[in-house]
């Protein structure tokens, strides 16, 4: 038997009639693969199917992450609007136009990273 099992080949078997592989792991062991499993979101036997054939293993932290930065791009969007508002309208008043426009950089300079980042994230996911 040189071709390894893919459920593709094996399509009309459901995963349930094919036998399992026993590996023997300490407590401390089966708690960690147990906790990896979690935390890429698959169940331990997807997890275990996924690291056994090399497969890339995805992690939900990953997406969460991509998710808040996305809120944070958007909350800084949003500030530097404000911003700009407030410079249309009140200009000269309290603050130098000069300073709003520096920090309006600096959130776009934020903006930026934060994309930059999220981009590496989900690149490097594929």
């Amino acid at each position: 038997m040189t071709e390894s099992y893919t459920p593709k080949k094996e399509g009309c078997r459901p995963r349930r009639e094919v036998p399992p592989i026993k590996v023997w792991v300490t407590d401390k062991e089966k708690a960690e693969i147990v906790n990896r499993a979690a935390q890429a979101g698959l169940s331990l036997s997807a997890y275990m199917l996924a690291a056994g054939l090399h497969h890339p293993i995805r992690s939900r932290v990953d997406l969460t992450a991509v998710r808040d930065l996305a809120k944070v791009n958007g909350d800084l969007g949003r500030v530097a609007g404000l911003l700009k508002l407030w410079l249309a309208e009140k200009r000269g008043q309290g603050v130098q136009p000069i300073d709003v426009e520096t920090m309006m950089e600096q959130f776009r300079d934020l903006q930026r990273q934060t994309l930059e980042i999220m981009g590496q994230i989900v690149h490097e996911r594929k």
